[in-house]
């Protein structure tokens, strides 16, 4: 009988018919040991198979902790038949989890991604409850994966309940249920039920704080001793209780219990082997057993309570855990297990124990459990006598943690490994494991110093990767002696490399030799790998070559997706939601940031929600949203500067607050190379015409000039259609409007072509030449309109109707039905209409097939359709 949970009862019930209904979700319940998060879950698991609901469950482990993906191993070990369902990827990902299989698996968020897609799976058959106890004590890597499937889930009739103590489980996003203390009447109905007499129920219940373990324990012990005294906390309480009791057992039963819970995992085979050693057998748990402290199988040991396995270990001296744990390495056939034990039975350095650690890392890291293989190599690192091979495992140490996306850690065992060693070689091997934490954390100018004072010789290939890597760190620092310095060594080291070169080039304004470079770099070594593409991306993007960086963002993004890379995903799709607001698709730019969005809180990486801000903030400006776009714009880091600071000038300069947009704009017009960036110098031209719309031509001239040359460089057809339109606004003269039309018809940034045709539109009939003003005037009002640039097509309706056309002026726009669309709902249905399965699609999208078909049945309706058949005959673009 459950006293007093009424109210959790009925949330985890309505949880499962939800569930039932169609509709997943997930609920954290958090609370002290013993509040009654197990007995919650066990009615839970009750009802549900009461219901025909499959039940899957994992309880963490404390000695487990620090295991990769041992509790996902214990709650997937019963399904493992249904792998062979899953996309290639995930199914390999859970392989090599489950171990078998070897594939490594880069991305940390992979084996999440599989687990949704297994749970989704397994509802096809009918409605699954997961439930996970004592998830405090799971892995990071099943923590991880369990979080991101409950994140994700959506239309798969799955509910999940993680129980947790107070701390060490976090879950940000999830609805949490706090289980409350038992008030006294249901305190002494539990009592009662324990067979507590009447007159010693007052003070038990006092002592127990309502909390139900609490009550169970001391009522249980002071019926069999009404003169017990216990100590002050009920935890401590607790514990006391359950030490008590081990005491009073023989002392071969204690050692039995010691060697079960350091064992934890309650292997019975094994825990026999390794108590052999010992001189103990399955003979002296018999006492335990009888004292209900644990309850025995052929195969298993299980603690009546987590408590009472911690009172069991805390218990013991020192001598003799270390003798167990030693016990337990010996009789390990798992190497795996034999490491987890190792450290534990090993108080001085040992190398040969360290190298089975560093074994034991290597293949924690192949399966991405890159937080248990981090401590690995930091355990190794405190076991090696050699103090180089030291500052070695804890650069290695450092790296992996920084893999697992703990930066500060990182940062503390990067510290503790140039505390190691004085040698300039290690140092050097440091340095980009230390630069990338710095990066990471907002220090990008430090990052890239670092990287340049660190830099070998004995070591070209490794010098020339740390220099071109300090090179972009400076230039998004606003570094430009750094930038310089990299390039001018680079040269020593006879690696001349042309996007460094040409980034150089631009920190000293010369555009006539640094665009050029940085062009070249767009197409070196197309086959040169992730490196290679990644550095071809950023130099188109620098230049403003948009086709060629929108192919190669898209081809990213694709690659994240057919390889699960997952934690990846939210920059390349940054980088393409960039490129598609400049091609004017705002709807695939909302998309690709709502989904980056997702990923990145679902996978922990909030920091990157801030970053992807500067793209919705300047749509919200193109379209006159001002208290989105300030609200956006205001949520960017410093290094994100750039592109917050153009769309609030651009929302001024649409609203006519010419003054503000100017001083915005010539404030981030400052020192550091960022400013000669495409972006940077696309809002230059704002500059321009902000200035010459305060009549203040003098403070346009210096701008025009400097985008004159950029753009005469990079010779950009959009690029060089901007500069003719800065000097016409300067100096009036319509030739440099008609061939900055002419150039615009070339393509690319529709916006910009609809801002020229609107100023040219507005000179031609401030000529008096009202009936070309018009031809013009409704081209920009037609782009304007299709980008929902309500400001901007509102200044064009006016000229219109100025130039005597109030019947186009007035036209209403025709409803675009994307536009009713969710940014999700959009990405199924191009991809459905594409002739993509549910299943292809919810591969490509990381959501389970179910998800996928419900947003298709949502969009439906919305498009006027019925079928996947007629969403083919519709235009998506």
């Amino acid at each position: 009988m459950l006293y007093g949970r009424s109210t959790e009862l009925a949330a985890l019930e309505d949880l499962a018919a939800t569930a039932r209904g169609g509709r997943s979700g997930a609920l954290v319940l958090r609370g002290e040991a013993g509040i009654g998060k197990t007995a919650l879950l066990d009615r839970a698991a009750e009802a549900a198979s009461a219901t025909g609901m499959r039940v899957l469950r994992v309880t963490g482990i404390e000695p487990e902790a620090d295991l990769a993906f041992g509790g996902l191993v214990q709650l997937l070990w019963p399904v493992q038949d249904r792998l062979d369902a899953l996309p290639e990827p995930q199914a390999e990902a859970l392989r090599a989890v489950l171990g078998t299989g070897r594939t490594r698996t880069q991305d940390r968020f992979l084996t999440g991604l599989a687990v949704l897609t297994l749970l989704a799976d397994l509802a096809e058959q009918g409605p699954v409850l997961c439930l996970v106890d004592d998830a405090q004590w799971l892995d990071q890597a099943t923590a991880e994966a369990l979080l991101f499937a409950a994140r994700r889930l959506a239309a798969e009739q799955v509910a999940m309940v993680f129980a947790t103590r107070e701390e060490g489980f976090t879950a940000p996003g999830l609805t949490e249920l706090r289980p409350s203390r038992l008030d006294t009447g249901d305190a002494a109905r539990l009592l009662a039920d324990v067979g507590l007499p009447p007159a010693l129920r007052e003070q038990v219940i006092a002592e127990s704080a309502g909390n139900p373990l609490a009550l169970i324990e001391f009522g249980a012990a002071r019926r069999d001793d009404p003169s017990r005294f216990t100590p002050v906390t009920v935890a401590d309480r607790v514990l006391s209780s359950y030490r008590a009791q081990i005491a009073r057992l023989p002392e071969r039963t204690r050692l039995a219990l010691l060697v079960a819970a350091a064992e934890g995992r309650g292997d019975l085979p094994l825990q026999m082997k390794a108590g052999r050693t010992l001189g103990v057998g399955i003979e002296d748990l018999e006492d335990a057993e009888r004292a209900d402290l644990i309850q025995v199988t052929e195969s298993t040991v299980v603690f009546r309570h987590p408590l009472i396995g911690t009172a069991a270990y805390q218990g013991a001296v020192l001598a003799r855990r270390i003798a167990v744990h030693q016990a337990l390495a010996d009789a390990a056939d798992d190497p795996d297990c034999r490491a987890r034990h190792l450290p534990l039975a090993t108080t001085s350095p040992d190398d040969t124990v360290a190298a089975e650690l560093v074994a034991a890392a290597g293949r924690a890291a192949d399966r991405s459990a890159y937080a248990a293989a981090a401590l690995l190599h930091q355990q190794a690192a405190r076991l090696t006598p050699d103090r180089r091979a030291q500052a070695h495992r804890l650069g290695d140490a450092a790296a992996l943690a920084l893999n697992a996306g703990h930066a500060v850690q990182a940062a503390d065992l990067a510290e503790q490994a140039e505390r190691s060693t004085d040698e300039p070689k290690v140092l050097a091997r440091l340095a980009p494991v230390r630069a990338a934490v710095m990066f990471e954390l907002g220090d990008q100018r430090e990052a890239a110093r670092l990287l340049l004072e660190r830099v070998s010789s004995d070591d070209p290939g490794l010098g020339r990767d740390m220099l071109r890597t300090g090179a972009t760190y400076a230039w998004f620092a606003g570094d430009a002696d750094s930038v310089r310095e990299a390039a001018r060594r680079l040269r020593d080291l006879g690696g001349a490399d042309p996007m460094v070169e040409g980034m150089a080039h631009l920190a000293d304004d010369d555009y006539a030799r640094g665009l050029p470079l940085l062009e070249r770099a767009v197409t070196a070594d197309p086959g040169g790998g992730d490196t290679a593409r990644a550095r071809a991306l950023h130099s188109a993007i620098l230049v403003g070559d948009d086709a060629t960086a929108m192919e190669l963002a898209a081809a990213e993004v694709a690659r994240c997706r057919a390889q699960g890379l997952i934690g990846a995903l939210p920059q390349a799709l940054h980088l393409l939601a960039e490129r598609q607001v400049l091609a004017g698709a705002h709807r695939d730019a909302e998309a690709s940031v709502s989904e980056a969005v997702e990923i990145a809180r679902d996978t922990g990486l909030r920091q990157r929600v801030a970053w992807l801000n500067g793209v919705p903030a300047r749509i919200a400006a193109i379209e006159g949203d001002e208290r989105r776009c300030r609200r956006l714009a205001g949520d960017a880091p410093d290094v994100g500067r750039v592109a917050g600071e153009s769309a609030l000038s651009l929302l001024e300069l649409a609203q006519g607050d010419y003054e503000a947009a100017l001083g915005r704009l010539e404030a981030a017009a400052g020192p550091g190379p960022q400013r000669h960036a495409a972006m940077a110098m696309a809002a230059v031209a704002d500059q321009v015409e902000a200035a010459v719309r305060l009549g203040d031509r003098q403070r346009a001239e210096g701008p025009m000039r400097a985008f004159d040359a950029w753009a005469q460089a990079g010779s950009r057809p959009w690029a060089r259609a901007v500069a003719h339109r800065c000097r016409a606004l300067v100096g009036g003269q319509e030739d440099d409007y008609v061939r900055a039309v002419r150039l615009h018809e070339q393509g690319g940034r529709p916006f910009e072509r609809a801002r020229t045709e609107l100023l040219y539109g507005e000179w031609l009939r401030r000529a008096r030449r009202r009936s070309d003003a018009r031809a013009v005037l409704r081209s920009a009002l037609e782009i304007f309109e299709r980008l929902h640039a309500a400001p901007w097509a509102e200044r064009a309706r006016v000229e219109l109707r100025a130039a005597g056309d109030a019947t186009t002026a007035a036209r209403a726009t025709a409803e675009n039905v994307l536009d009713r669309l969710t940014p999700q709902e959009l990405q199924v249905v191009r991809l459905a209409a594409g002739g993509n399965s549910s299943r292809e699609i919810a591969a490509q999208l990381f959501l389970s097939r179910r998800t996928v078909e419900h947003h298709l049945y949502k969009a439906y309706p919305k498009l006027g359709v019925g079928s996947r058949r007629e969403l083919a005959r519709l235009n998506l673009t």
